[in-house]
């Protein structure tokens, strides 16, 4: 049986997020992507930018691109790469982080 204390501040709680229109905290049907998915969508953007990029290095080894867009095909990898290795980092860290909890 849940604490009194606790269900009548959830309860408020819930009252005062309807009445200002949001969801409380209730479950929300267009929460957005799960954590997994939103990895996913990430990995998936980064090959295909990754793709994108060595067909324009190509395409410069071949001397067929504006140098333009070789440059710009060169700084969308490396902010790409950046982007990848920050996430890679933070979920390291935080399964560290959670490796060390006590249970």
């Amino acid at each position: 049986m849940a604490d009194p204390v606790i269900s009548n501040a959830v309860n408020a709680y819930n009252a005062a997020a309807k009445a200002l229109g949001t969801g409380g905290l209730e479950a929300r049907e267009n929460a957005g992507p799960s954590f997994s998915e939103l990895l996913q969508n990430i990995k998936t953007d980064s090959i295909q930018a990754g793709k994108t990029d060595e067909k324009q290095t190509m395409l410069a080894a071949a001397g067929k691109a504006n140098i333009t867009d070789v440059v710009t095909a060169v700084s969308s990898a490396e902010v790409t790469l950046q982007a990848v290795t920050a996430v890679r980092d933070r979920v390291i860290s935080a399964y560290q982080e959670i490796m060390r909890m006590p249970i």
